[in-house]
């Protein structure tokens, strides 16, 4: 059985001493379970205190983004090797606002993602539609280009510790949010896919988030979706409490 993972994005939000506040208030309070796995997608400058703060508990500290290659000319960059020396454990990667704002792609969100391999980065690789693919009903066939060159060259091993993010586009930060049904006919096709790159044993091994407006209010029923293996979180994952109630409804 797949555990549920919980991540929280907090996008270009807080301060240092906000970060440092959030991460005392959580850390006491975390179920102590291992049905769930709950993380915390931080800006780069508090990735190395919050993971110090962080180190033998139940919660786990992510980037939000990296470059691919190891090192470089690539001023205000960040490495994966920089990511893994200080002890990051997850990174996202592909998240719709960086392909909307800073011209990420399919081929770089590739690259990334064998990157993240390299470094024993869990990658969490986001994929969505918008509205106007959706109303033209274009979903599942953009979603499944967007999970098919994500997972390139990925040997099989890799690709059973890659999570998928569903993120419809149209959902994010917009307080709409697709049906868990809607949702989680996204994810089982995402499954699909994966199965048909590789196999049904791998696909079952796939951990596939939903986004998209998640809240303490709709997570329980978001969860019990057969295919909805946990979510990735913006809004909702800037409070403690908030947070606390998302990642108590996945130890459920």
């Amino acid at each position: 059985m797949r555990k549920k993972v919980i991540a929280g994005n907090w996008k270009m939000n807080k301060l240092a001493k906000e970060a440092n506040q959030f991460v005392d208030e959580v850390l006491p309070k975390l179920p102590n379970s291992d049905q769930v796995e709950a993380i915390v997608c931080t800006p780069f400058p508090f990735l190395a205190n919050l993971v110090d703060k962080a180190k033998g508990t139940k919660l786990q500290i992510a980037a939000q983004t990296m470059h691919y290659e190891k090192n470089g000319a690539f001023t205000g960059e960040v490495s994966p090797e920089m990511l893994a020396d200080l002890g990051v454990t997850h990174v996202i990667i592909g998240h719709s606002e960086r392909r909307e704002y800073f011209n990420e792609t399919d081929e770089t969100v590739n690259k990334k993602t064998h990157a993240a391999h390299q470094y024993n980065l869990t990658p969490i690789v986001c994929v969505g539609e918008t509205l106007e693919q959706r109303e033209a009903n274009e979903t599942m066939n953009h979603v499944e280009n967007q999970v098919t060159k994500a997972l390139k060259s990925l040997t099989e091993q890799q690709i059973a510790q890659t999570i998928i993010a569903y993120e419809p586009i149209w959902a994010i930060g917009t307080g709409k949010t697709a049906s868990s049904e809607q949702a989680n006919e996204v994810c089982t096709h995402i499954r699909q896919v994966i199965e048909k790159i590789t196999s049904s044993e791998i696909a079952e091994q796939v951990i596939v988030q939903y986004g998209g407006s998640v809240k303490p209010a709709n997570i329980k029923e978001l969860l019990a979706q057969s295919d909805i293996d946990g979510a990735l979180v913006g809004g909702a994952s800037l409070e403690a409490d908030s947070f606390l109630q998302l990642v108590e409804a996945g130890a459920k």
